[in-house]
């Protein structure tokens, strides 16, 4: 992989990992484009890896909400009298929810790198959960805020966000879907997303770091890479915190049914042309 490729895989990282259009899918895409061997476990390492930008984005836009959080964290632990802090349920309901995407992802790692990277999947997973989200927006009561987010939110929203590890599904979209679906307004929904990214993202990184770095795409490229995905992401989260405040994320089901139709088709296309 060069340096132009690296740059545009973390661009691509940046502006999808948060939206509910799913990054994996839209990396996969990309790397199709640009000639890359997109179920290469160098390549999938180096996917997994420049989240890592994404995910500093988040900690850098909510670091007083994580200092917060920390703290109470901190507190909790030592003190039975802090844990009635709505700050130290919220960290539980984080970690609660961050579980099920470790136990399932270590689960299936290679089935995830291998089969399930294919463009035929992404087409199909983009246009299939895009009816979960019209659902959510439609029939969700969105009548309860963060701060009364629960354990059995966190675990079901937890549990689905292993949908995600299909390329298309996009985690973002299966975890806010679901936090509407449990009552939860968009923006609280949307802000749990991104609490929950941060284990998740940062363990599949960690994981895939030495395939990434050793002698697979190299060093260069996976540093430039996760600086532009910094970057790009940091925009991202801004604007879309702002956006879902009055706007329903089915607004992005039209663009995810029309890609994932170009990418079948064009699968379709070089299938039977080849």
């Amino acid at each position: 992989m060069n340096i132009a490729q690296s740059v545009i895989l973390g661009v691509v990282e940046g502006l999808t990992e948060f939206l509910p259009v799913s990054s994996t899918g839209h990396l996969t895409i990309a790397e199709g484009i640009l000639g890359l061997k997109v179920d290469d476990k160098a390549v999938t390492a180096f996917t997994a890896v420049i989240q890592f930008g994404a995910i500093v984005a988040v900690l850098i836009y909510f670091r007083s909400d994580i200092i917060r959080l920390l703290t109470a964290l901190g507190r909790g632990l030592v003190n039975p009298e802090a844990r009635k802090d709505p700050n130290w349920h919220f960290v539980l309901c984080v970690l609660a929810g961050s579980v099920p995407i470790g136990i399932v992802g270590l689960a299936t790692k290679s089935f995830v790198e291998g089969p399930l990277r294919s463009l035929w999947v992404v087409g199909a997973a983009l246009i299939a959960w895009s009816g979960v989200m019209v659902f959510a927006e439609r029939h969700a009561p969105q009548d309860r805020g963060e701060s009364e987010t629960t354990l059995r939110d966190a675990l079901t929203i937890g549990v689905v966000q292993c949908a995600a590890l299909v390329p298309g599904v996009s985690r973002s979209g299966a975890t806010i879907s679901t936090g509407l679906l449990r009552g939860l307004d968009r923006v609280a929904a949307t802000r749990l997303s991104f609490f929950l990214s941060i284990p998740a993202l940062t363990a599949a990184g960690l994981i895939e770091l030495p395939d990434a770095t050793g002698k697979g795409v190299g060093v260069t490229p996976t540093v430039v890479g996760t600086l532009v995905s910094f970057v790009v992401a940091y925009a991202t989260i801004a604007w879309l915190l702002r956006f879902v405040a009055g706007h329903s994320i089915a607004k992005f089901v039209p663009y995810r049914v029309v890609l994932g139709a170009l990418v079948l088709f064009s699968m379709t296309v070089i299938a039977v042309t080849n």
